[in-house]
């Protein structure tokens, strides 16, 4: 079974993809992810039997709408501590690959100060 963080990780994935393209397979996760076909397959098993996504018979995943509001709580948390950080003076690459690893694990109560300071200070 996945890790939270990587089932949010697929799912933040999903929504991403989404948003560029039409349809989203799981090869386009795949690679947008950089996992081998197979994990990528099994991932969104899970997150079907969770009812977070389904797979039409054209094999394209499609959040279900429990899905794409936790996506989009996953990539609105990516994105204000990408900001955050970018605003301390790191540079925006780091600033993006720490703000994946911590959009995880931060607390609800921690993330809605930030975004608060965030709203009211910069």
């Amino acid at each position: 079974m996945p890790t939270r963080e990587s089932g949010e990780m697929y799912l933040e994935t999903i929504y991403v993809l989404s948003k560029k393209e039409d349809k989203v397979r799981k090869i386009d996760v795949s690679k947008y992810m950089g996992f081998a076909k197979p994990s990528v397959t099994r991932g969104i098993s899970l997150l079907e039997e969770k009812q977070l996504v389904e797979v039409d018979d054209g094999g394209n995943i499609i959040l279900t709408k429990e899905g794409e509001k936790q996506a989009k709580s996953i990539y609105e948390r990516h994105t204000v501590l990408t900001k955050m950080l970018v605003s301390l003076g790191v540079d925006a690459k780091t600033a993006a690959e720490d703000a994946c690893r911590i959009e995880h694990y931060i607390s609800d109560t921690t993330f809605n100060a930030i975004k608060k300071h965030m709203r009211d200070y910069m």
